[in-house]
This record gives structure tokens, C-alpha cells and sequence, in this order.
């Protein structure tokens, strides 16, 4: 490694803990002082959570936008505007890295989203999470109830099926949560590619292991997915949510069916 590249990777370790020192300040400035206002000047639950999930947009393009010129990572969004007009619709995304939902969000002026339980205790979170209103990922009738309710009134919910990051060089694996709730609210499905070269910010490394070169993230938006047809060549919601299931496996994750198809060989 030469010099100056040497020196682009510090470089790159100091603005990656600038950036991350930036959003949990941040987060704490939404959570204590902007959304306790609103919660005082914006009195039905509805409106305030449309108005809480525009500012995160905007925050997010910011912090996004500051991680791009800071050169910490540098990305692509290829298809944004197709979003803009998605109502009553689940996105669907793989998960490559940490920041997938804070890229795919800061496009989305209203964009609910599934949650862990566990940051609805975590101080840098909690208040965003329940100004927002999502959807913690908790009892299961409970929770495709309510996320059934938020698709039903029109509203764009984000999944990530794998139900967590993609460990780097593993078969990824899906759960069925996404087609259940596709199914059960009979809404159609918008599939979002991601693509991280190389691998940064993955559930095994540290936010300081910064690869030798900028990673470059690369979200793609792909086809809006009808859900009708899976419903009506199926025997039942189970049947249909399988299908999903093995249709998402597929459209998220191409070099799965690759591998397979060279494990029967």
C-alpha cells in the first residue's frame, strides 16, 4: 500500500467515526428536543408520525450526504424516484451492511419499518423508534396486525427479510416474515437491490476496519412485484407465503439459485 494510500484509509477511519459520532448526537437532539415538541404541537398520532418520519428523511439525506463528501463511503441509488409514487406497498431489501436502512430511507418521506424490540430500550433509538411509529418485531399475531393496518391505510412499510446483515461469503437465508405480511395484507412488493464493494460495516467488523479502498454502496430499485398472482395460484396463505418466500430467496439473493444449480451438477 502506498503512501497516499495509506493516508485515505485513516483519513477514512476518522470520518467514518466523525459520521457515526454525528448521527448519536443527532438522534439525541430528535429524540429530546425536536420530536417532544411536536409530540406538544402536533396532537393526533397520525400526523405527527408522517411529520416525525419526514424529518428522519431528511436527516438521513444529510448524514448520507456527509458520509458520501466526506469520503467515508461513496454511493448510488439507481431508481429513487421510482419510490416516490409507491402506496400501500412493502419495500424489500437484502441487508448487506449497517446503513442500508438509513440509505434507503433518506429517499422516503414517509417509510414505516420494522424494528427489534431491543431498540425500543436503547437510549440512542427509543425516542425515534416510538415518535416514528414502528413496528417492534415482537408477538407474532400482535405484530402482522399492525403491520397489515399501516399497509392497509396506504402507507410504504420497509423489510428486511433476512432479519439480519448478510454475513459476507454465507448462503443468506430468509425468514418468512416479509411474505407473511405481503400475503396477509395483500400488498404488492418493491424489491430493492443492495451492493457493498467491498464488504464495509458488516455484523462481524467494527466500524474502524475500513477496507483498503472507499466502499461503494450500490442500491438499485427494482420491479414493483404484484401479489395477487401468488394468492390466486395457491391453496392457501401458507401455500402463497412459501411462494413469496422462494420468489424474494431468488430476486434478492441471484447467487443462491447460482450455487445451488452447481451443488446439483
Amino acid at each position: 500500500m502506498t503512501l497516499l494510500q495509506r493516508t485515505d484509509k485513516y483519513w477514512r477511519i476518522l470520518a467514518t467515526g466523525f459520521c457515526f459520532s454525528l448521527f448519536g448526537v443527532g438522534a439525541l437532539c430528535l429524540t429530546f428536543i425536536v420530536f417532544p415538541l411536536l409530540t406538544f404541537t402536533v396532537k393526533d398520532k397520525k400526523q405527527r408520525e408522517v411529520r416525525v418520519q419526514s424529518i428522519i428523511q431528511r436527516s438521513f439525506f444529510i448524514f448520507c450526504k456527509t458520509m458520501h463528501y466526506s469520503r467515508a463511503i461513496k454511493y448510488q441509488f439507481d431508481g429513487a424516484e421510482l419510490l416516490q409514487s409507491d402506496r400501500n406497498c412493502l419495500i424489500v431489501a437484502n441487508h448487506p451492511s449497517l446503513i442500508d436502512y438509513v440509505l434507503i430511507a433518506s429517499q422516503l418521506k414517509q417509510c414505516d419499518c420494522i424494528v427489534k424490540a431491543a431498540l425500543w430500550h436503547n437510549p440512542f433509538t427509543q425516542g425515534i423508534v416510538r415518535a416514528a411509529g414502528y413496528i417492534p418485531n415482537q408477538e407474532p399475531e400482535a405484530f402482522l396486525e399492525e403491520c397489515s393496518e399501516k399497509l392497509n391505510s396506504g402507507n410504504v412499510l420497509l423489510v428486511f427479510p433476512e432479519g439480519t446483515r448478510t454475513t459476507p461469503g454465507k448462503k443468506s437465508k430468509l425468514q418468512r416474515g416479509a411474505a407473511q405480511i405481503a400475503v396477509r395484507s395483500q400488498s404488492d412488493i418493491r424489491i430493492i437491490h443492495i451492493t457493498v464493494t467491498p464488504s464495509f460495516l458488516t455484523k462481524e467488523a467494527k466500524w474502524y476496519q475500513v477496507p483498503d479502498v472507499r466502499p461503494f454502496f450500490h442500491l438499485q430499485v427494482k420491479e414493483r412485484v404484484a401479489i395477487t398472482p401468488f394468492i390466486e395460484d395457491a391453496d392457501s396463505s401458507s401455500s402463497a407465503a412459501r411462494n413469496v418466500n422462494r420468489f424474494l430467496d431468488t430476486a434478492l439473493y441471484p447467487q443462491n439459485e447460482v450455487n445451488t444449480s452447481k451443488e446439483n451438477k
